[in-house]
């Protein structure tokens, strides 16, 4: 029991790192297979819609069998999906129809994969014997340096390697995850359920809905998704699209790898200062912190000023966001009701995986009609809005955890 913290920690990360090299990778060999950048779009965007409704429906399969064993699945569907793509290289060559049809399976992995390991984390928080913030906090920091690392290292082997060597090292990272899995024990995973002999389609319906009704019928649910969904709308319409404009205006395209840089250092920081101090302050204290350091790093972003006021701005972000991410984290382990975790979870994230494209998309209309410094202004008042909601909502004033240390019954 003691490595099992250690095992879980080391497929997350080996999992996150994995798709950090494949987000990066794949793209790049849809390029070079097919030579049209549309391509490499029309890739994106057909694994978008499985992803999303994967999320949404395989929640209640979470709930039904052991969470070790779903989130192991996940990871071999993802592994199996990547290593296809060089053997039917092999074989018959690549189109652009593969790279749609293994995307799509792939993408079926994708959220239900974070969302087994999400449902799973409250039964190894309490085998680690440590606190929820100092493991969660640690599991952040493990996350932003997989952010740091894994386009880095995607960029360095399709330099040293062809395609085909890159993505059998991508299905690698998903193949290891699965298998450290595999050594946590089985019993960590089981899932309590009430008794019934009704299993089929019909239940699985119910469930869903049921699941549904908890998250959406719950004011401090609703809250801190609306609050996750407008921080991560907010930065991929300033990652994805308003810098890249930006530092293309300026001839300085490269120095937005140094933007995602100074963010994930941010990130990096702030996730180990929550590790170390979370426990020690008063959750209300962290969780504006969060809030309004975000709050100053977008802003500080959307002047759109001097580089170095663009990186000072995106680490500030970062390191606000490794507060509030952190202590979010704890807070789902606490008020998600443990029989419904993969449902509220599934749709948590299913939700989460549709924020960006929307954020981007929004970004570029208001930089076609009124130029890339008023879209940086429009995406950055989301957020201040999404402040004040939080400062005030009366559902987020009590963070603290109840006696007795079960929150997950409170609306």
């Amino acid at each position: 029991m003691r490595f099992t913290p250690f095992l879980y920690l080391a497929s997350y990360t080996l999992s996150l790192f994995g798709n950090s090299i494949a987000g990066v990778a794949l793209p790049l060999i849809v390029l070079q297979v097919t030579g049209s950048a549309l391509g490499a779009g029309v890739v994106a965007a057909a694994t978008a819609l499985p992803a999303v409704l994967s999320g949404l429906l395989m929640g209640v399969v979470i709930d039904r069998i052991n969470r070790r064993t779903s989130s192991i699945v996940t990871d071999l569907i993802s592994a199996a999906s990547i290593a296809a793509l060089p053997l039917i290289d092999l074989v018959t060559g690549l189109s652009l129809g593969w790279f749609i049809l293994l995307g799509v399976i792939g993408s079926l992995g994708d959220v239900p994969g974070m969302t087994a390991r999400e449902a799973f984390l409250p039964a190894v928080v309490r085998a680690s014997g440590v606190s929820a913030e100092r493991f969660v906090g640690i599991r952040e920091a493990l996350g932003a340096i997989a952010m740091v690392i894994g386009p880095a290292a995607a960029g360095t082997l399709m330099v040293f390697f062809d395609g085909s060597t890159v993505l059998w090292i991508t299905a690698a990272t998903s193949l290891a995850a699965a298998l450290l899995t595999m050594l946590i024990p089985h019993r960590l995973g089981a899932v309590e359920q009430a008794p019934t002999s009704d299993r089929g389609a019909a239940r699985a319906w119910a469930e869903l809905r049921e699941g549904w009704r908890v998250l959406f019928g719950r004011r401090f649910l609703v809250a801190t998704t609306a609050l996750s969904v407008a921080s991560v709308l907010v930065l991929a319409a300033l990652q994805g699209l308003i810098l890249p404009v930006y530092f293309t205006l300026e001839e300085q395209p490269g120095m937005l790898g140094f933007v995602l840089t100074a963010l994930a250092a941010g990130l990096l920081v702030g996730s180990i200062a929550y590790a170390a101090l979370g426990a020690k302050g008063a959750r209300r204290g962290w969780f504006i912190a969060g809030l309004i350091g975000s709050a100053v790093g977008f802003a500080v972003v959307a002047t759109l000023g001097s580089v170095w006021i663009v990186l000072a701005g995106a680490f500030v972000v970062g390191l606000a966001s490794g507060l509030f991410g952190s202590l979010i984290g704890v807070l789902m382990i606490e008020r998600i009701p443990e029989q419904m975790r993969g449902r509220i979870m599934g749709t948590q994230n299913a939700i989460m995986t549709a924020a960006p494209g929307l954020g981007i998309l929004a970004a570029a209309v208001l930089t076609e009609l009124a130029g890339v410094g008023w879209a940086a202004a429009g995406v950055t008042s989301v957020w201040l809005v999404a402040v004040v909601f939080g400062l005030f909502a009366r559902s987020l004033r009590t963070l603290e955890l109840q006696s007795g240390g079960d929150t997950s019954r409170e609306a």
